[in-house]
């Protein structure tokens, strides 16, 4: 079933937390975070906090529907887009960070399914530059809860802070993948997207550039970062309700 309103977005994201959490699986440490994230822009709306509130809630629902329809497809043995494919494949993994299992969530969904959903919100005949003061409010209300998260993540991953200080400097995308960044490439994407007469070979296209991303937020050439994910992980709490408890508390 389509999501059609906010409501109903955040109603399958807590049946999917519900689903993936009975099964004790990783699957559903993404739409934790998504779910957060979307009542927040929920409250944004309510607060009219964006230029235009309605144009905004629908790109929320187009914008989750493409993580949604990915999800089901993977849960019925279909293939969802690259990109979303290997997000959800790491889950099966036990030698990942929590944070890169967020991060491969989070890859596929700005730097592939935002440009796309932003561009339909707008419409083929529509203006694109209008969008974009709202589309920065999205980052602002990102970056108020990155602290929160990442506090969320500590508790769970006690020596997670050794993979910035670690990684300072470094280009290795597990540890330089940035959010603003990704939501500037989205941007360009999306009026990328926007203009284009073949919008299927450029979602095909961005997909496999983005999906190759997504490999390069679980491996590194860097014996140092190696032995620090490991060190990491070995620390980090293994109790998958565990994370799930702390990532969604209230």
């Amino acid at each position: 079933m389509i999501a059609k309103t906010i409501d109903e977005v955040i109603a399958q994201l807590h049946d999917i937390i519900a689903v993936e959490a009975s099964k004790n699986s990783q699957m559903a440490f993404f739409p934790i975070l998504y779910k957060k994230v979307t009542e927040r822009i929920k409250v944004g709306i309510q607060n009219n906090e964006f230029e235009n509130n309605v144009r905004m809630e629908t790109l929320d629902v187009l914008f989750a529907n493409r993580y949604i329809a990915a999800y089901r497809q993977y849960s019925e043995g279909k293939t969802p887009t690259i990109s979303w494919k290997n997000a959800f494949e790491a889950t099966r993994e036990s030698s990942y960070l929590i944070m890169q299992h967020l991060l491969l969530g989070i890859n596929a969904h700005i730097n592939l399914d935002l440009g796309i959903a932003v561009a339909e919100t707008v419409g083929d005949q529509g203006d694109l530059t209008d969008f974009e003061n709202d589309f920065n409010k999205i980052n602002d209300i990102l970056a108020s809860m990155i602290d929160d998260v990442q506090q969320r993540i500590g508790k769970v991953s006690p020596l997670f802070y050794l993979l910035e200080k670690v990684g300072k400097g470094k280009e290795d995308k597990i540890v330089s993948f940035s959010i603003n960044i990704a939501r500037d490439g989205a941007w360009l994407f999306a009026n990328q997207y926007h203009i284009s007469p073949n919008k299927l070979e450029e979602i095909a296209s961005r997909d496999t550039i983005i999906g190759f991303l997504a490999t390069q937020l679980t491996t590194t050439k860097s014996w140092l970062i190696r032995h620090t994910i490991k060190t990491i992980r070995f620390f980090e709490t293994k109790d998958t309700k565990r994370v799930i408890s702390v990532l969604g508390a209230v």
